[in-house]
């Protein structure tokens, strides 16, 4: 699906070697995400966490004037020393050029305060710049007020503080730390009223992709919501076959679940135990070489459990319509021979509230997937 979407958006002279362009990219998994908000709302504290746990690259229109070097970077500066509005398209132009650069193709984006109105949208929208997750921050404009007074700035890190509620304990970043240019109460009014005028536009056109977050908590819990909505896939309309993999102790629940799955959604229901079973009763190849060890009751090695059940996930009803998996793996070891064999779910669900014991012999296993 994102193929076609860059397909139709770039629309190129030679589509079969673009499409090859784009998947030796392997690059639909990088972020790109807009974090957005009113002033003093903590868009800059949440693009720069979100590119250090994403490692991508961050952007926002101090870094595009003051850190890098790109062709309108100069224009835009002179509008800058001359206290007058950068132009939209000159903005859309600094965006385009930056993030056509390899490292925020490969690593992927944070664009941090970017689009402020509907014309910037439409603007990055016919450049090809699209978001897969937009987080929009907000708050009372009381709290917000009250936030920008407090507001401190790293001059080296970039990163910002605040008096009240995040205040560094390194007493060389305290003594660094410098009051930003518009802290007065009478200009976060008045950004905070442009901003209510805009936003309503911006949200008529990202509201597929958008969410909003209250900021008017610890911040813990604002990045613990932006982390487990940027990590979210949107439902697509792309083909889609369920390959679904249980875990969990043993009488948690596994076997009624898959059933409840299977029934539902029309996917093949494959218990691995039962498929064993199944293979000695039938006496095929593979039945005959483990029925010795069901008969004595000792486990099944890996490279047989293996060679049934790529077989029978392989088979026509499980690729056309998918299929829900419990009983394997049950340790690492078989979960990296699963992926080994090319057999990878798409969908992990633990149906458990584990307890220490349980996370410590299958926390590793959870990982692969």
């Amino acid at each position: 699906q994102n193929m076609l979407e860059e397909l139709l958006i770039h629309k190129p002279d030679d589509p079969i070697q673009y499409m090859i362009n784009h998947l030796k990219q392997n690059n639909d998994d990088a972020p790109r995400i807009c974090v957005l908000g009113p002033p003093a709302s903590g868009k800059t504290t949440v693009a720069t966490w979100l590119c250090k746990h994403f490692d991508a690259v961050r952007i926002s229109q101090e870094t595009l004037l003051f850190k890098e070097i790109l062709a309108p970077t100069k224009e835009a500066k002179a509008y800058k020393e001359r206290k007058q509005k950068i132009p939209n398209a000159l903005w859309a132009n600094l965006i385009q050029e930056r993030l056509s650069n390899v490292d925020c193709i490969k690593q992927g984006w944070i664009l941090e305060g970017f689009p402020e109105n509907q014309e910037q949208a439409w603007m990055l929208q016919s450049s090809g710049i699209i978001p897969r997750h937009v987080v929009v921050l907000y708050a009372p404009d009381t709290v917000l007020i009250e936030r920008n007074s407090g507001k401190r700035l790293d001059p080296f890190t970039e990163e910002v503080y605040h008096t009240t509620f995040n205040w560094p304990s390194d007493l060389l970043v305290q003594q660094r730390l410098v009051e930003p240019e518009d802290l007065s109460e009478q200009e976060i009014s008045k950004k905070l009223l442009e901003y209510h005028r805009n936003f309503p536009g911006v949200f008529q056109i990202y509201q597929k992709v958008l969410k909003s977050i209250n900021a008017d908590q610890p911040s813990v819990d604002v990045l613990s919501q932006v982390l487990t909505y940027v990590q979210t896939r949107h439902r697509s309309a792309a083909p889609f076959t369920p390959r679904i993999l249980f875990c969990g102790p043993p009488g948690s629940g596994k076997s009624l679940q898959a059933a409840l799955i299977a029934q539902k959604y029309g996917v093949v229901n494959i218990c691995c135990g039962q498929l064993l079973k199944e293979a000695v009763a039938d006496k095929t190849k593979l039945g005959e070489l483990v029925k010795p060890y069901i008969d004595s009751g000792y486990p099944v090695p890996d490279n047989l459990v293996m060679k049934i059940l790529a077989e029978r996930l392989n088979a026509l009803d499980c690729v056309t319509n998918g299929w829900v998996l419990y009983g394997f793996p049950r340790d690492i070891e078989q979960g990296e021979q699963l992926q080994k064999s090319h057999i990878t779910p798409n969908s992990n669900r633990d149906i458990t509230y584990m307890k220490n014991l349980f996370m410590e012999r299958y926390g590793p296993l959870l990982t692969l997937y």
